[in-house]
């Protein structure tokens, strides 16, 4: 049997006005991997910080097995000042038993990997650095048991997928808080429900959580609607019988009360269900925006004690890089901290200038856009002044006029909440703000940056609907698999050294298509070996490789389109720029209705052509790119 190192029994939290939690039990063993899951204020934090013994219960016990400790990851980790990281993480734990000094490397390699100087000061650190450092400090420790609360937010893939790695490695028992469904799908061996301030387990993978939680939720409004017609029958009846029988029937009276009881004791807490929707695309044409041989690069930090002249080194993001975006599109940005993700955003939207190639943006373009830095929101303010701008209690919603309260209710704010500072909020409750505040713009193309860090599940199961059904143009820049996988069909990824890749379907397709593309570099660099299958013949080109090579070219149309193109249309642009500015008179159709006609009919056209010969363009520099990848 696995070995027992952590208990909780018959715990219960209360609030005050009702119990968050209450007769829970749940017991870690060794060889657990836990996924705790539940809607947003259910209390997974608050059963965290119980079990990690930074906070009481109301009721209940807590057992942990002699001499087993526990390391405890919470969303705002507060760190000391003054102290290097690599202090920090080895704080306590630097001397073995008889006080001799233990190796740190190990803190340095985690540090390190998620990103961090080990020699950098505690003091001055964000919020997503405090959660790495204190991250590397629970791994660093080893600790019997392991309770990491959304140890995802502000991760990159390949980080995550490193935690993966780490985390299975762990030989005590995992508990952990997360919004990233393919990370729990990945490591869990089990899942802690918390609903309505019961606890359920279940033994198994992650991906049977939405079958299994959905079966007991039928079951729940089964039992509850029978529940609502015995009261709705006993109360009729003590209205109708009661002064005709009152000294007999108190009995009955007292059972319909306890009915009443159990039936708001049954029905748990009462938990608000969020809304959110966005009303449809406004204008805009079937070309949204395109990238012409943009070239992006930022300056190298600087090297301690280095004599470098004024000229300082650039580190390439973007080396000419083309894309078109179409209406309705949905493009995924995938690749590492720091590679470039957000600088393409902001170069594509017009916010941050490129050092070379320009971005051609389409008609009609209305850009709603998520800052994963959330600077769209004035931290001084309030919700309701982010919403109105203090000028109204009103707001225009997908067509609709709606009251302030009553919108931000639907994005699960107390009215307490609505008037305090943003900057008091959570992060979770700062992100559906920002949400709220750009659906209720109009727009035709979402650009959303790191928008799942520090939602819920359901959080993020409704913003994925809203997506689906979105009939404008989305852009995603995101860490988050299974998110990915259910809202984009066409991935870009950075693969550093300035290269991006464009690849069709969601990330998994991606994925699969990278995978197999390692396995035969791996198999042609296996092959080249001495002594390998190839042999001595292997090392010379066969006579049909440098066939293929000699014909490996762009064809005459395809240069000839690369070449003349960009400049048909430029004049093309210019073109429908004077038509707009003639069509803009007011006065020109009273004047002249056929020079009106014929200008608006030449206008349609000339942007037909545009998209036309655009397309074309796309082609042609598309076969570019894939020849030069095989000849790299």
């Amino acid at each position: 049997m696995p070995t027992p190192l952590l208990t909780i029994a018959s715990a219960g939290i209360n609030l005050g006005d009702r119990w968050l939690l209450r007769n829970a039990d749940l017991t870690l063993h060794a060889g657990d991997r836990l996924a705790l899951v539940g809607r947003n204020g259910a209390g997974k934090s608050s059963l965290m910080k119980l079990m990690a013994g930074r906070t009481d219960m109301d009721e209940g016990s807590l057992w942990m097995a002699p001499g087993s400790s526990v390391a405890y990851l919470p969303q705002a980790p507060q760190l000391p000042t003054g102290m290097t990281l690599r202090s920090v993480v080895v704080a306590g734990h630097d001397a073995d038993w008889l006080g001799r000094p233990v190796p740190v490397h190990k803190a340095e390699e985690f540090l390190q990997r998620l990103g961090l100087d080990p020699d950098r000061m505690s003091d001055g650190l964000s919020g997503g650095e405090a959660r790495r450092v204190s991250l590397a400090r629970a791994l660093y420790t080893e600790p019997d048991v392991l309770l990491l609360d959304e140890p995802t937010n502000h991760m990159d893939m390949p980080t995550i997928e490193w935690m993966e790695d780490m985390l299975r490695q762990h030989r005590g028992a995992l508990l952990v808080v997360s919004h990233d469904r393919a990370f729990l799908r990945n490591l869990g061996t089990g899942i802690v429900w918390l609903h309505n301030g019961k606890l359920r387990r279940r033994e198994g993978d992650f991906a049977q959580f939405d079958d299994w939680s959905e079966g007991i939720l039928a079951d729940e409004a089964v039992v509850l609607h029978k529940m609502d017609r015995k009261i709705a029958a006993e109360t009729r009846w003590s209205r109708e019988g009661i002064s005709a029988r009152r000294k007999r029937n108190q009995g009955r009276l007292r059972e319909l009360e306890a009915l009443r009881l159990e039936r708001a004791s049954t029905g748990g807490i009462t938990q608000r269900t969020m809304k959110m929707e966005t009303g449809p695309a406004e204008g805009g044409g079937q070309l949204v925006l395109e990238a012409i041989d943009l070239s992006v690069s930022v300056p190298m930090p600087p090297r301690p004690n280095s004599d470098d002249g004024d000229e300082a080194a650039r580190r390439q993001l973007l080396n000419h890089f083309n894309m078109l975006v179409r209406r309705s599109d949905r493009i995924g940005i995938v690749g590492p901290n720091g590679i470039g993700k957000s600088t393409l955003v902001k170069v594509l939207l017009g916010l941050s200038d490129p050092d070379g190639g320009r971005v051609r943006q389409g008609f009609g373009l209305l850009p709603a856009y998520f800052d994963q830095q959330r600077s769209a929101l004035d931290r001084n303010s309030s919700p309701w002044t982010v919403l109105t701008d203090g000028s109204s209690d009103m707001i225009e919603v997908a067509g609709t006029t709606r009251h302030v309260t009553a919108y931000l209710r639907d994005f699960l704010f107390d009215d307490h909440k609505m008037t305090q500072k943003v900057a008091t909020l959570s992060g979770g409750e700062q992100n559906r703000l920002l949400l709220a505040k750009l659906f209720a713009e109009t727009h035709n193309f979402l650009v959303l940056d790191e928008p799942t860090n520090d939602l819920d599940m359901e959080t993020l199961d409704l913003l994925q609907e809203v997506i689906a059904e979105y009939d404008g143009t989305v852009l995603i820049v995101s860490h988050d698999r299974d998110f990915l996988d259910r809202t984009v069909t066409a991935i870009l990824a950075f693969e550093g050294e300035g290269k991006v890749s464009a690849h069709a379907g969601g990330f998994s397709d991606y994925l699969g298509r990278r995978t197999a593309a390692e396995a035969r570099r791996a198999a042609k660099q296996d092959g080249r070996k001495p002594g390998g299958k190839a042999g001595s013949k292997g090392a010379a080109k066969p006579p049909h490789k440098q066939a293929g090579n000699r014909t490996a070219k762009l064809s005459f149309k395809d240069q000839h389109a690369l070449d003349t193109l960009p400049g048909e249309i430029e004049a093309l642009e210019d073109e429908i720029s004077t038509l707009e500015a003639r069509l803009a008179d007011p006065e020109l159709f009273a004047k002249n209705p056929d020079r009106f006609n014929a200008a608006a009919d030449r206008l349609a056209a000339a942007r037909d052509e545009k998209d036309d010969k655009e397309l074309r363009w796309l082609e042609a520099a598309e076969k570019a790119e894939a020849l030069e990848a095989d000849r790299g």
